[in-house]
């Protein structure tokens, strides 16, 4: 019986970087967490322990903070694929790059109704997100966005579905809808301003959401994914996964009152989850992107 070592990858996860860019009178922070993945001929490694070939991932650890001394970060996409070409470019061994990055946004203080030259407060738990990858003649670029929770207090409807005998659920013509929404898109371009298109794709989601009258989640997530697509022609797919948060009314009968739909009870889990792609009829073939 012959055995092989099959598709491999190291690298160093989650480098968490704060970088503070000083001017003469403010001060602005970028906050990134920084995961790095190198493939390439690294067999020997794994087969007998010869490291010859492998960039240690404390070098990777000390190339983004260098990196990030050097010039300021930018935008995420930007840094993704300053870090990628480096070590595609700087080291034979390695085949492929991919560089995924998170963001935490930070807000300045207003203090007196005038912003803080050097106090911010953290902005929630959404977070922005780059992946990118790099091979010796090519890159990818994929952007998106985690932890973004959406809600309508009406506009929502979920009936006409089948029923045996587990079923409870009741057919409902106007109910709270709530979501959080990770999106992953592609883009099919390797050069772009980076922070517009974000900003443009994420309002487009948005206000997809919030606009579409909805008969399932399945129905919003596709409005979303369309209209993010018409948004920026430069993304060729994206990639929507919705949790559902569920709020279900709270039967306020046995103490003699009426909810006309708004008590509710909210349902952390189990909850429904939602995923799919729109994707473009042209779109080009994704490559290593994913």
């Amino acid at each position: 019986m012959g055995i092989r070592l099959g598709d491999n990858q190291y690298g160093k996860a989650e480098t968490h970087l704060v970088r503070v860019t000083r001017g003469d009178r403010t001060h602005d922070i970028k906050d990134v967490v920084v995961s790095i993945a190198l493939a390439g001929d690294f067999d020997a490694s794994h087969t007998s322990g010869d490291n010859s070939m492998v960039v240690p991932t404390d070098t990777q650890k000390n190339t983004v903070f260098a990196f990030a001394k050097e010039q300021p970060v930018g935008e995420i996409e930007e840094f993704g694929l300053r870090l990628a070409r480096h070590f595609v470019g700087g080291f034979a061994a390695v085949h492929r790059a991919r560089v995924s990055i998170e963001e935490h946004g930070w807000a300045r203080i207003n203090v007196g109704s005038r912003p803080h030259p050097h106090a911010f407060v953290r902005e929630g738990a959404e977070k922005r997100v780059a992946i990118v990858t790099c091979t010796k003649e090519s890159a990818w670029i994929v952007a998106g966005l985690s932890d973004l929770v959406l809600l309508k207090s009406t506009g929502s409807e979920f009936w006409g579905y089948p029923k045996d005998r587990y079923t409870t659920l009741e057919e409902t013509h106007d109910r709270v809808l709530a979501t959080g929404v990770v999106a992953r898109w592609r883009y099919s371009v390797p050069e772009l301003d980076w922070g517009v298109a974000f900003t443009d794709a994420r309002n487009a989601l948005i206000e997809a959401f919030a606009a579409k009258h909805s008969l399932a989640l399945q129905q919003t997530l596709y409005a979303m994914g369309e209209g993010a697509l018409k948004a920026r022609t430069e993304i060729a797919e994206i990639r929507l996964s919705l949790s559902n948060k569920h709020h279900f009314l709270v039967d306020l009968s046995p103490f003699g009152l009426e909810n006309d739909h708004e008590v509710f009870y909210a349902a952390d889990r189990p909850y429904g989850l939602i995923e799919g792609t729109v994707a473009r009829d042209d779109a080009p073939e994704p490559g290593l992107a994913w």
